[in-house]
């Protein structure tokens, strides 16, 4: 079975003959998870939303002591500050809409067979990716998250490719020449790192290494009996599962 895309105009999941797929399951496959996106956890690691606000927070700071070292009036800084202030309450609400809508229109399926990205706003896309398709995957928990939310990155087979900029937020940092596809932000990310660990070991029946835990905010943490080993190795055809 081949990696394929589909992508389609407009809003066709409001159409979908099952939710988050492009069609319906055949008889001998079953969904074992479904999830989307933490949009708050999202906006926070995908959007920045954290260093934005940190940003107009200077700007706010830096704009008020040069007013008041140049010995402008109470009134022209109170002008400008909330045209400043304004300004950054509009983008940030802009990138946390945006956020917010990723996370929305967002649905990942994991069956006993594969696992499907339906991702985007106003072009929605479907990335279906056979589980054999899969050399590795990786667990990156967020530090402090209350529902327990974390990162799981796909690295694929071989020279199996998906366009960056396609996948984006939906692929893992820095790897542009080799994107990986990544469930990002996902609540109780490690029990379902746990579940695809064993979808896959099922499919290739590859035996998954058990995780040692170690870091809090981005190495590995055991998932569960089944779980895999750290590693941030670059895909490879038959490799193990792995979690990092």
């Amino acid at each position: 079975m081949k990696l394929i895309k589909v992508a389609h105009n407009g809003h066709e999941h409001e159409f979908e003959p099952q939710h988050g797929l492009p069609e319906a399951l055949p008889a001998n496959e079953r969904v074992l998870w479904q999830g989307s996106p933490d949009w708050r956890m999202l906006a926070r690691r995908a959007f920045h939303s954290r260093g934005l606000m940190l940003y107009f927070a200077l700007l706010v700071l830096w704009q008020t002591v040069h007013l008041a070292s140049s010995g402008g009036s109470g009134l022209d800084m109170a002008k400008s500050m909330a045209w400043t202030l304004g300004l950054s309450g509009t983008a940030l609400g802009l990138v946390l809409t945006l956020a917010w809508l990723s996370a929305r229109t967002t649905v990942y399926t994991l069956t006993d067979k594969r696992i499907v990205l339906r991702v985007g706003i106003v072009l929605t896309m479907t990335f279906n990716l056979p589980l054999q398709c899969i050399a590795s995957a990786g667990l990156r928990l967020d530090k402090g998250a209350a529902r327990g939310t974390g990162d799981i990155p796909l690295a694929l087979v071989g020279r199996v490719r998906i366009p960056y900029l396609q996948l984006w937020p939906h692929a893992r940092p820095w790897k542009v020449s080799q994107p990986h596809p990544m469930l990002r932000s996902v609540p109780d990310a490690m029990a379902v790192a746990a579940q695809v660990s064993a979808a896959w070991q099922a499919v290739t029946g590859v035996p998954v290494e058990p995780l040692r835990a170690e870091g809090p905010a981005n190495a590995a943490a055991t998932a569960a009996a089944g779980g895999a080993k750290a590693a941030d190795a670059e895909p490879r055809s038959g490799g193990r599962m792995a979690t990092a």
